[in-house]
């Protein structure tokens, strides 16, 4: 591997996995280990954080888990000032928590809603705020932000509170892309397709299908222009771009990594 990474301190939030194999979140954080980067894995689960810190200390790198709600602002502070406290700084920021409730306007209640739009859209306000502090006091930084192709077309089934976050963050992206570019913090958004990661494992069989995922993962692999669902590396391989000198002069951008799903309309 090389070392892109070498001497920066890289966040990530949403770590672990919810089951075995690689989610987007563990991805990226190993990779960016192997790149020569400081991580700090956080998870809602502290046990999840921890498989993805001794994967990378099993490599010789160095992480720290750590366990936060990142809905939460005076949580998130005390995980942005404990990261400062470990490593002295912040160089890169992953905000790459996200989770899908299915449910249009008339069946999609004002509670779930407001969760939804609490655990997509407002912890990336939340994350990035206080990572933003910690930033201006170094010279510049990389923010990457995960968005999802449900928020430029639809993707198969309706899920309009997922949905419109996934949307907003690209436009939340951009903002802070063009508020801090003059001090040399990027910002920018991977967006996702249909990928194959154990959350998505998870949801298929408890939500959809009644048990036969395989059935269903065949359906959204013929949605795909290339033929197959991409991988947690897929998505790990756009963010490390982003997080890399080598993507110094991107702020603002959005990356789709989908397959060429969204090249085509569906409603499969």
């Amino acid at each position: 591997m090389g070392q892109r990474m070498q001497g920066k301190v890289v966040v990530v939030t949403g770590a672990g996995s919810i089951g075995p194999g690689w989610g987007n979140g563990k991805a990226s954080a190993v990779l960016l280990a192997r790149e020569g980067g400081q991580v700090f894995a956080v998870d809602k689960t502290l046990a999840s954080a921890e498989v993805t810190q001794e994967l990378i200390e099993g490599e010789g790198g160095r992480c720290i888990a750590y366990e936060a709600d990142v809905t939460d602002a005076p949580a998130v502070e005390h995980m942005v000032n404990r990261c400062c406290s470990e490593f002295g700084s912040i160089d890169v920021l992953y905000n790459n928590v996200g989770a899908a409730v299915a449910g249009g306007i008339t069946d999609l209640d004002e509670a779930a809603w407001d969760a939804q739009i609490e655990v997509n859209l407002k912890h990336v306000f939340l994350v990035t705020r206080a990572v933003i502090g910690a930033m201006l006091k170094a010279p510049g930084g990389s923010i990457i932000n995960v968005g999802s192709t449900s928020g430029l077309t639809f993707t198969g089934q309706q899920q309009i509170a997922y949905q419109t976050a996934k949307a907003a963050i690209s436009r939340f992206s951009q903002s802070v892309a063009l508020e801090f570019a003059p001090v040399g913090i990027r910002c920018n958004t991977v967006i996702p397709g249909q990928m194959d990661t154990p959350m998505v494992q998870t949801y298929l069989a408890g939500q959809q299908t009644g048990g036969d995922v395989e059935a269903l993962v065949a359906k959204r692999n013929a949605r795909i222009p290339m033929g197959f669902m991409g991988t947690a590396w897929d998505v790990a391989n756009a963010v490390l771009f982003l997080a890399s000198d080598e993507a110094r002069y991107i702020t603002g951008a959005q990356i789709v990594v989908d397959g060429g799903m969204t090249l085509k309309c569906t409603n499969e």
